[in-house]
């Protein structure tokens, strides 16, 4: 967890709208690959580990957030 301690917020903020947002032409990937699980066409490897790629800067912003304020935080 020290890797995800060292990251910066601004590094991780920067790399997760690019992330979520590419490639932005024609349309992001993410968007391509929603549509193509809600259509039930999203079941190649390649596919599912595209979906993560792209999602993982978000993920690791979220853990970063989680564990600098989640001491502080009292759950609802």
């Amino acid at each position: 967890m020290r890797f995800i301690d060292g990251l910066s917020f601004p590094l991780l903020i920067i790399m997760s709208v690019f992330m979520i947002g590419a490639p932005f032409v024609p349309e992001p990937h993410l968007l391509e690959k929603f549509r193509m699980f809600s259509d039930g066409t999203l079941n190649r490897a390649i596919d599912v580990f595209d979906v993560f790629w792209h999602l993982l800067p978000a993920i690791l912003l979220l853990i970063k957030i989680k564990r600098q304020y989640g001491k502080t935080m009292k759950p609802v």
